[in-house]
């Protein structure tokens, strides 16, 4: 599916601002400039800064030009998980991929009982320790039905940047994690560990941000030894 020129251009300016390449109050691109940066016309650019301003990314100041905003939306608080492993260890299999119409899916998809949707199946393991499984549901039109095998969707959050330019990082997105206590069997057995042994939920859904869409609901268990996450707060200008 072809990505409209500005929406392509607009993603990737957003990325640059929430990446840090430009600072709350910097004064931004002029369109001059990104006319010529992505040799497109004027009217593509108009509307990629405008749906930008809409956002709340930058804001537009007759006869003075275009500047960051100072009061664009910032977590507060954010978190990460922390790995207690050397990362360069991580392997990914997937495990099967499967197109679905699950009420309940379709659901937490936003979608509708005639649409379908592919559920990818995964495993993350370190040093032959397998400590996560993924369930990921996402909507088919972001599934090549055709992919070559499956490990092409090794890397959901790759796919999406490569195949739609969609940067998965920066799009909002809500999660819970919640300790279960006993691991359900079925949970236990992917991850190689005895039911009584603790695991980590997390339920994850992210959402396009320009219009809203659903663009994958997952449900993943990691096992209580690799699990840690790390806070740190910020200011809202920063």
């Amino acid at each position: 599916m072809a990505i409209p020129k500005y929406q392509y251009i607009k993603d990737e300016l957003k990325h640059k601002i929430i990446s840090g390449q430009f600072e709350n109050g910097d004064k931004f691109y002029t369109e001059a400039e990104l006319i010529e940066m992505y040799d497109v016309s004027s009217i593509t650019v108009v509307r990629a800064l405008n749906e930008l301003a809409n956002d709340g990314y930058i804001i537009r100041q007759q006869g003075k030009g275009t500047f960051v905003s100072r009061a664009r939306k910032h977590k507060l608080v954010e978190f990460s998980d922390v790995e207690v492993f050397p990362a360069q260890n991580d392997q990914v299999q997937v495990l099967s991929i499967e197109r679905g119409n699950d009420w309940q899916f379709l659901d937490k998809l936003g979608l509708k009982s005639h649409q379908f949707y592919y559920k990818i199946e995964r495993v993350r393991k370190t040093n032959g320790i397998t400590y996560i499984y993924h369930q990921s549901y996402i909507p088919e039109q972001y599934i090549n039905a055709n992919y070559p095998d499956l490990d092409y969707y090794s890397s959901i959050y790759g796919r999406f940047k490569a195949d739609y330019h969609i940067h998965m990082n920066d799009e909002h997105f809500e999660e819970i994690n919640e300790l279960v206590f006993p691991t359900p069997q079925a949970i236990a057995a992917k991850l190689g560990i005895d039911p009584n042994f603790p695991a980590i939920r997390q339920l994850k859904t992210t959402q396009l941000e320009s219009t809203g869409q659903i663009l994958e609901y997952s449900e993943t268990y990691k096992r209580g030894d690799f699990y840690k996450i790390k806070f740190i707060s910020r200011d809202r200008d920063r």
